[in-house]
């Protein structure tokens, strides 16, 4: 009998490790995928939905069939309960054995430290695809009735690149629309200086940043918590307001439920995993994507996450992959790549402009990092874009 493979999760994370393993085996292995989305998305480029740039169906499409064109089951399910001792997941349509499980299950937003934030209050969200849709119908309204805008990275996110492009893209929308002069723009960030990033920062960073927000006229405000959001005003912890028409708040994410109510996270729902990302407490069950817990090299004054989306996402899932691999072959997982080893390689579009941020490591100490401006870099972010749709939904794991 073939050795069962369960992954939770299809999109970055869970989408290659499940197609990678199924490769790298050759076929000679069960795999199996649960997952409560039945469509794969595209995060990053939830920033320009707002704007009318990108519909829902241009950045997802259905996991089913590129699953069943390479030989993996895929359930339509939500996991419930993972008991890594019986080797047993609960989910909403029944319970599903396993010899090797890959968790992969994302992320949830976590307003809670942010009260007037989230879902029904006077702010909106762009990490998640009903947040961005629903910052579209905040932007139709602020075209038709102009006044001071805020965008805000929240004490403890560590997704600070959507925070800059989106800022961004407001600039370059609102002057588009001929409306820059009557919309100041507030860029409100827990980063202890621009260009952090939750990544410690790269050199020339903040001198860039610093360029970028003067030459599009907006303000920073840096190091910042949020004490609280109502109707037109944040209330910052330093007692300072900000008045507001149109604001986005980019929260600090915590593990799926499914991981907190399993006793397997952190208590912000994170998995604790080694270098091979298998977890702390059991040998045969890995963690990959948001989901695994990341320590940093630094303490911040204000809470600052890590980004652990995307590129790094997708390497967790192909070395989890290969050891899992390893010891379906009897063989010792031994491949090994910890987050602050892994090399960052990030697009950060501005509208028409942009960054591409290139590193040897993603957290310091570093060899090499560097950050390169232009407008080459919105060009690459959308023919980049095209190329990992095209390769994910084809299951073309393999390719860079």
């Amino acid at each position: 009998m073939a050795p069962k493979v369960l992954v939770l999760g299809s999109n970055f994370a869970g989408l290659t490790a499940a197609l990678a393993v199924k490769h790298e085996l050759q076929g000679d292995v069960d795999v199996t995928v649960v997952s409560k989305a039945d469509r794969f998305v595209f995060n990053p480029s939830f920033i320009w939905i707002p704007f009318g740039r990108r519909k829902p169906q241009d950045i997802t499409f259905p996991v089913a069939p590129t699953f069943e064109s390479h030989g993996v089951d895929f359930v339509h399910a939500e996991a419930t309960r993972i008991d890594s001792q019986l080797q047993k997941v609960e989910t909403s349509k029944g319970a599903y054995g396993f010899d090797y499980l890959v968790i992969a299950t994302g992320y949830l937003e976590d307003f809670s430290p942010i009260p007037g934030a989230g879902p029904g209050g006077p702010t909106q969200a762009i990490t998640s695809l009903e947040g961005a849709l629903a910052t579209a119908d905040g932007w139709k309204r602020l075209l038709a009735d102009p006044g001071p805008v805020v965008v805000a990275a929240a004490q403890g996110t560590g997704c600070f690149g959507a925070a800059y492009e989106f800022v961004f893209n407001v600039a370059y929308q609102l002057r588009k629309h001929g409306l820059k002069k009557r919309v100041p723009i507030t860029y409100l960030t827990a980063e202890p200086f621009l260009g952090h990033f939750g990544i410690g920062g790269l050199p020339g960073g903040e001198r860039l940043l610093g360029m970028f927000l003067k030459r599009t006229g907006i303000q920073a405000i840096l190091d910042t918590s949020i004490e609280e959001i109502v109707p037109g005003e944040f209330r910052l912890a330093d007692s300072r307001r900000l008045p507001f028409r149109f604001a986005v708040v980019v929260p600090p994410f915590v593990g799926a439920e499914v991981v907190r109510t399993s006793g397997l996270g952190n208590p912000s729902g994170f998995i604790e995993v080694e270098d091979t990302y298998q977890t702390k407490t059991a040998p045969n069950v890995y963690a990959v994507g948001i989901g695994t817990a990341v320590s940093v090299p630094w303490q911040t004054a204000t809470p600052v996450g890590v980004p652990k989306t995307g590129f790094p996402a997708e390497t967790m899932a192909h070395v989890a992959a290969s050891n899992i691999a390893a010891q379906i072959r009897g063989e010792q997982p031994s491949r090994r790549e910890s987050f602050g080893e892994m090399p960052a390689v990030c697009i950060m579009d501005a509208g028409n402009n942009g960054v591409v941020i290139l590193a040897d490591r993603m957290l310091p100490p570093r060899k090499h990092g560097v950050m390169i401006p232009g407008p080459q870099s919105h060009a690459a972010k959308v023919a980049f874009e095209k190329y990992y749709l095209w390769k994910s939904r084809h299951g073309y794991v393999g390719l860079p």
